[in-house]
């Protein structure tokens, strides 16, 4: 798994406005009707498979030998990655107990890797002999994967790479063969399997003429109509998909967060799990951006998915039980999503959700004017709320008691249709400017300034393999602070870091830590400064920090 770099904000900005002046109106209405159950279910279940858990590496990428078009290479010799399959007999697998879980989970579709970089095919392909039914098992896992979801109801999709590090032909002279070959293998599994509700690629950046992508697609939607397709082939289609990170609020544009529940997408023994609360606060602000959590689990050598996953997503289950009426068929907003938490909103209601209780003063969330009258108010999770409307905006008071770990919910019920309100923004960040000694691949979506900006759903990023890295703010005027409170993307890389101050040149350390983790706080006595950097000494691998921000001045 690699987020593609093909993200051309213009032309996805236009896009409403390209489709009223390019499509005629019947074909539009059919694009928002076969896109409706998706943009409702807002959950679904991401299976990354294949015999390379017998080894607990991660799927594609742990591959050694050539990586034509990408570059890099794995920990695993070829010859002993390409010949796993020969060992691969996952005799517990069972499609049916897969899907259960899925619906337990509040999932309501699933999208399992069909084939991943590695290009091994987990189902009966005619047109090759590199596949899951010329291992020990035999059996076609796409097609009991197929069958089961349909039996029971589910949504069902294919993840396919398009790039193939084994394949013979990839990218060199007779690439155009490879891309024939990749056109086969698409046909099969939009023919031989029923109904597909999705289908989700994964380029690595490539263009649409890498894959005569116009022509794919063109196929795929002829052999099944309405079906949903991502952006990851070189065109846009009907929606983004953001990585490892919640997507920024877009009621425009369709999107889809893809995550792991643990740290890799192939299953890894004693992978660090994320806990439920960070797995609802997820699912909440995905929702809250308007979009939708592929929520990835790798299931093990044997065909189980770990059973400490199955309990933890078992529990976000109970949680949807409880409270789905405000995630399943909403929409995000009208407040954008802030470092306390998010909004969504269905009919007469909006569904405040507050998640971090720390981010909040005396336990009134501040709202911007909602230019809607609030008729009533409800506290879903229990106990009352005070809460008080005026011209300027809303406050909402919730006494300590009724404070609820993982989420708060507070239902507001105004005048009119809540989903007809425009976009109030409440993301308040640290003003000033902003730089860092790196970011990842150069891309602007993980600069500096996402640290700095007061969504929890934006990040600072460093290119893999960074153990030093700086990242500073230059105020916008002087700023008393005793606190810097330090919130880690992906804990424990930084291992050693230091806070200065200085004139943008000459920089002074006033405090040493060694790890941060996912709420990191450093206290001192106070001090006014201009200029502030984080000077990151030693890390495990690339960090990455969502946001940097600073406590009660004292």
């Amino acid at each position: 798994m690699r987020q593609s770099a093909v993200c051309i904000l213009v032309i996805l900005a236009c896009l409403p406005a390209l489709a009223q002046q390019q499509q005629p109106a019947p074909e539009a209405a059919r694009e928002r009707a076969h896109m409706a159950w998706w943009r409702e279910a807002r959950f679904g279940m991401f299976i990354h498979w294949g015999p390379v858990s017998l080894k607990g590496t991660e799927i594609g990428w742990s591959r050694g030998g050539e990586r034509r078009g990408t570059g890099g290479t794995g920990e695993i010799p070829v010859d002993v990655y390409d010949n796993l399959y020969k060992e691969f007999n996952p005799v517990q697998f069972n499609a049916r107990e897969w899907v259960q879980i899925a619906k337990n989970s509040g999932m309501k579709y699933l999208v399992f890797t069909s084939r991943h970089h590695d290009g091994f095919s987990m189902f009966d392909s005619a047109v090759s002999d590199y596949k899951i039914t010329n291992s020990p098992f035999k059996r076609d896992v796409v097609r009991e994967l197929a069958d089961a979801c349909h039996e029971a109801g589910l949504k069902v999709g294919w993840y396919y790479s398009p790039p193939d590090w084994h394949h013979p032909d990839y990218r060199t002279a007779n690439h155009a063969r490879y891309v024939e070959y990749l056109h086969a293998q698409v046909r099969e599994l939009c023919s031989n399997y029923g109904k597909i509700d999705i289908f989700w690629f994964d380029g690595l950046g490539g263009k649409p003429e890498d894959w005569d992508a116009e022509r794919l697609v063109k196929m795929i939607r002829e052999l099944q109509p309405g079906i949903v397709i991502n952006d990851r082939a070189g065109l846009p289609e009907n929606h983004a998909t953001p990585e490892q990170k919640v997507g920024a609020f877009n009621r425009n544009r369709p999107w889809e967060t893809c995550m792991t529940i643990c740290n890799q997408w192939a299953w890894k023994p004693n992978d660090p799990m994320k806990s439920l609360d960070k797995c609802i606060d997820v699912l909440v602000r995905t929702a809250g951006g308007d979009g939708n959590l592929l929520f990835n689990v790798g299931p093990m050598p044997d065909g189980r998915i770990e059973p400490r996953q199955v309990e933890r997503l078992a529990e976000m289950g109970a949680w949807l039980k409880q409270y789905g009426e405000t995630i399943y068929g909403t929409r995000g907003g009208p407040f954008t999503p802030a470092a306390w938490g998010a909004s969504t909103c269905k009919g007469n209601r909006i569904y405040v959700h507050v998640l971090d209780w720390s981010k909040v003063q005396d336990g009134t969330v501040v709202l911007p004017a909602l230019g809607r009258k609030i008729t009533g108010h409800s506290v879903l999770t229990g106990g009352e709320a005070d809460v008080k409307q005026k011209d300027d905006g809303v406050k909402i008071r919730v006494g300590e008691s009724a404070r609820q770990d993982p989420d708060t919910i507070i239902a507001l019920e105004v005048e009119g249709n809540a989903e007809e309100i425009p976009v109030i923004a409440t993301a308040d960040g640290v003003k000033g400017k902003y730089a860092a000694s790196n970011v990842y691949q150069g891309d602007e979506t993980f600069a500096a300034a996402m640290a700095f900006d007061g969504n929890p759903d934006t990040r600072w990023a460093t290119d893999g393999g960074t153990k030093q890295a700086w990242i500073e703010v230059r105020f916008d005027k002087p700023r008393l602070i005793s606190q810097v409170l330090i919130n880690e993307a992906l804990p424990n890389r930084i291992q050693k870091f230091e806070i200065q101050q200085g004139d943008g040149k000459t920089w002074t350390t006033f405090y040493t830590g060694e790890t941060v983790g996912d709420n990191g706080r450093a206290r001192f006595k106070p001090l006014t400064v201009s200029n502030l950097r984080l000077n990151i000494l030693d890390a495990t691998e690339g960090p990455s920090i969502w946001e940097i921000g600073f406590g009660e001045e004292k």
